[in-house]
């Protein structure tokens, strides 16, 4: 076992290595946050350290607790910072489109108002979204080991049915154009909702406007 004072040596050793990954620069932006990766890293290399200096000869126990960190921190750091990373590129490309963009974890969630999306009632995309489409296709390409569920959604306005399979036809339409823009299938799964988990209220005009979307969450394959 680690004696008490060589593991507080250990432990601010590795302290030092969460500080560090805590307070990371965004190599996109620039600007420094405590990211996703950060924390998952900054715990990793916790952990790492702890470990490294436990398994290490007392002479090298220094020297154990910094592999441990690094080891650590890549481990902690990896979905985090492979998802970091997408955001930044989503969030560039889709600026100033329309489609808004929501960090929840490791899940990137895309929300797309049906107002540029789709005309009101047809599940037939119009011509003007198909540039921001694809430029998620390029990003969605680019991190491959990434899974996308697209849901439907829309106003309480008329039946349930219809909405339901309004809502279904129009996930499926995005989801079609992924594919058959070389998103392999096996990636991408479509879901309508009809008129379920409303964002906003569906008594004002604005409100009905919001829930007719479509959302697409990016999800990091386990």
């Amino acid at each position: 076992m680690i004696r008490l004072a060589k593991t507080g040596r250990v432990t601010g050793l590795a302290s030092a290595v969460l500080l560090v990954a805590a307070c990371s620069i965004d190599p996109y932006t620039g600007e420094e946050k405590t990211s996703n990766t950060a924390k998952g890293a900054g715990w990793g290399a916790l952990g790492g350290a702890v470990l490294g200096a436990a398994v290490s000869d007392k002479e090298d126990r220094k020297k154990g607790a910094l592999i441990g960190a690094a080891a650590g921190a890549a481990a902690g750091g990896g979905y985090g910072y492979y998802m970091d990373r997408q955001e930044a590129k989503l969030r560039a490309r889709l600026e100033g489109t329309g489609v808004r963009v929501e960090r929840i974890g490791d899940t990137i969630k895309l929300i797309m108002p049906g107002n540029i999306t789709f005309d009101t009632g047809s599940s037939a995309i119009m011509p003007s979204f198909n540039s921001v489409l694809d430029s998620v296709v390029l990003v969605a390409k680019e991190f491959d080991k990434t899974l996308m569920q697209i849901n439907g959604y829309t106003d309480s306005t008329g039946s349930f049915q219809t909405n339901q399979n309004l809502s279904e036809q129009r996930a499926g339409s995005v989801a079609r154009y992924f594919m058959n823009h070389g998103v392999p299938s096996s990636r991408i799964r479509s879901t309508g909702y009809g008129p379920r988990d409303p964002i906003a209220d569906n008594s004002t005009a604005s409100g009905r406007a919001q829930n007719r979307r479509v959302e697409i969450e990016m999800l990091p394959m386990q």
